[in-house]
C-alpha cells in the first residue's frame, strides 16, 4: 500500500533488489541506461557481472533530464534511477524520464532508498519498479538485511516470475524485524529530516564547509526539483570541505564520538564517511577540490551531533596550525 504497486517482492539486501530488478526486465543483447551517481554497488554489479551477462551499460548524467533521450538505442530495456544520487545527492526528473523511457518501450527502475514512500512515490511520478533497502529506514533498527521491489502493471509479472525462478527469499525473523521497523517510520523519518536539516543549516555556517548537499536546502541546485516531487527528506546528505590535508581530515573524523565511521544508514545511531567521487565517475566530472564527507543523521540530540561535529573541525584546525 505505501508503494501503490501491483506487487511487491522482498530480497535478501537492498543491493541485491537492485539487482534483481535489473534482471528481471534486461537480458543478454540489452543496452541500460544508468546515472553516474548511482549506488557504489549497483554500479559495480553492472561493471562486472552485469557485463558477463551481455548487458550494456551507459552512464548518464543524474541532471540529464528530458535529455536522456539521446542516449536511447534500439535495445535499450531499462533506465535506472537513483534520486538523489549516493553520496552526492543530485536528484532527477524521474517524469520527464518516465515520459521519455515509455516512448521507447523501455522499463525505469527507482532506488528510492533515501525517501522511502513517505516522501516520494516513484511509481506515482511514471517509474515502473521502486526498490528499496529496508535495511535502512524500514528495518531502521540496523538489525537486519532486506531489500523490496515493489512493480507496476508494466512490470509486476516479469519482476514476479523471476522472484520465483531464483528463490530470493528472506528469513522469517528478517521479515518480523522489517514488520515491526514499519509501525514507528513514519515517526523516527520525521525526527531523521528535523535534525538533518537543523545540522544542514549549521555546517552552511562554517567557514571549514565549501558546499551543504542537501535537497532539502535551498542553497542545493535542485530545490525546486525536490519541492516539486518529494514531501520530505531523510537523514542522509553530504558536505565537502574547503581544501584540507588528508592529515586534517583524519583529525577531525577519527576523534568523532557519536557519529561513527561506517557504512548503511537509517538505525538509531549518526555515521559519517568520506567518498571521493572522481574515482568512480566517468559521464559527468566532479570538479570540487576539497574533501566529500557523507553523513547520516540518527535519532541522538542534534545539539549533541553538532557539539561532536565543531570539537571535530577544532581539531582538523589544529592539525592545519601545527603544520
Amino acid at each position: 500500500m505505501l508503494e501503490g504497486a501491483d506487487g511487491t517482492v522482498l530480497a535478501p539486501s537492498g543491493l541485491s533488489a537492485c539487482v534483481s530488478a535489473i534482471l528481471a526486465v534486461a537480458g543478454t543483447g540489452d543496452h541500460i541506461l544508468i546515472p553516474d551517481s548511482v549506488y557504489g554497488p549497483t554500479r559495480h554489479f553492472c561493471d562486472t557481472a552485469g557485463r558477463r551477462f551481455g548487458i550494456e551499460t551507459t552512464y548518464y548524467d543524474p541532471a540529464i533530464g528530458e535529455g536522456i533521450e539521446a542516449l536511447f538505442r534500439s535495445n535499450t530495456r531499462v533506465v535506472f534511477t537513483e534520486s538523489p544520487g549516493s553520496n552526492t545527492l543530485e536528484l532527477q526528473d524521474i517524469p520527464a524520464i518516465s515520459r521519455i523511457a515509455r516512448r521507447h518501450d523501455a522499463i525505469v527502475i527507482a532506488d528510492n532508498t533515501w525517501a522511502t514512500p513517505v516522501f516520494f512515490k516513484p511509481l506515482a511520478a511514471g517509474a515502473d519498479i521502486s526498490v528499496m533497502a529496508a535495511t535502512k529506514y524500514v528495518v531502521g533498527h540496523s538489525d537486519a538485511l532486506i531489500g523490496t521491489i515493489a512493480a507496476g502493471p508494466r512490470a509486476w509479472s516479469r519482476v514476479k516470475e523471476y522472484h520465483y525462478q531464483y528463490g530470493l527469499h528472506v528469513s522469517p525473523d528478517d521479515v518480523t524485524l522489517a514488520a515491526r521497523g514499519l509501525r514507528t517510520m513514519a515517526t523516527r523519518l520525521a525526527q531523521h529530516q528535523k535534525s538533518a536539516l537543523t545540522i544542514a543549516q549549521w555546517l552552511e555556517t562554517r567557514e571549514e564547509v565549501a558546499r551543504v548537499l542537501h535537497p532539502g536546502l535551498p542553497s542545493h541546485p535542485q530545490h525546486a526539483l525536490w519541492r516539486r516531487d518529494f514531501s520530505g527528506s531523510s537523514g542522509l546528505f553530504s558536505f565537502v570541505t574547503r581544501p584540507m590535508e588528508e592529515g586534517a581530515l583524519h583529525a577531525m573524523l577519527d576523534g568523532l564520538s557519536f557519529f561513527a565511521l561506517g557504512y548503511s544508514w537509517g538505525g538509531y545511531e549518526s555515521l559519517a564517511l568520506t567518498a571521493d567521487p572522481r574515482k568512480i565517475r566517468s559521464a559527468t566530472e566532479w570538479t570540487d577540490d576539497g574533501h566529500l564527507v557523507r553523513l547520516t543523521i540518527g535519532l541522538e540530540s542534534p545539539q549533541d551531533l553538532i557539539a561532536d561535529l565543531d570539537k571535530g573541525f577544532a581539531r582538523a584546525n589544529a592539525y592545519r596550525a601545527a603544520r
